[in-house]
């Protein structure tokens, strides 16, 4: 063992010592470094989350296309559409996330278009859903909440600048 005491010098960077591991202020006032975390954890969850429902919304536009049975009829609707045409916009905004998916993914030069296009395109998702919420009521809720986060990571999510 040593003679020297654990403490810091004043003058000098500060030096990682174990002994006082957990004992110092944790420095609420400073922000989480830019790029890491959560955030950044949630921008590749909604990444993939964007690519699979992508598929998932082409599914459901397919069955709406196929078959217009295959959704409950609703009777009376404000914002009623023949199933046909839901089906077509569906297919058409799973495509689109399904490439803007797999954009976060990549990451590079596609990444800033994919987390724009990303916010956007969860945005048209989220009022499509609430649209579509009478033919499919459980599915819809479980969209709007996955939209929700997509937005949520990709607006909060800022990336180190190189």
């Amino acid at each position: 063992m040593s003679d020297q005491p654990h403490s810091q010098p004043s003058q000098g960077p500060r030096v990682w010592d174990p002994s006082h591991q957990g004992t110092g202020s944790p420095g609420l006032g400073s922000p989480p470094p830019a790029g890491g975390g959560l955030v950044a954890g949630g921008v590749v969850f909604g990444g993939v989350l964007m690519f699979v429902s992508g598929f998932l919304a082409v599914f459901q536009g397919i069955a709406a296309i196929a078959e217009d049975d295959v959704y409950a009829r609703v009777a009376e609707y404000a914002y009623e559409m023949n199933l046909t045409a839901w089906g077509w916009i569906l297919v058409i905004v799973g495509v689109v996330a399904v490439l803007t998916g797999y954009g976060l993914l990549s990451g590079g030069e596609w990444a800033g278009w994919a987390r724009i296009s990303g916010i956007a395109l969860a945005s048209l998702s989220l009022i499509l859903q609430f649209l579509f919420l009478p033919y499919a009521p459980f599915w819809a809720v479980i969209q709007i909440a996955i939209d929700v986060f997509v937005i949520w990571a990709l607006a909060a999510y800022r990336p180190q600048q190189a």
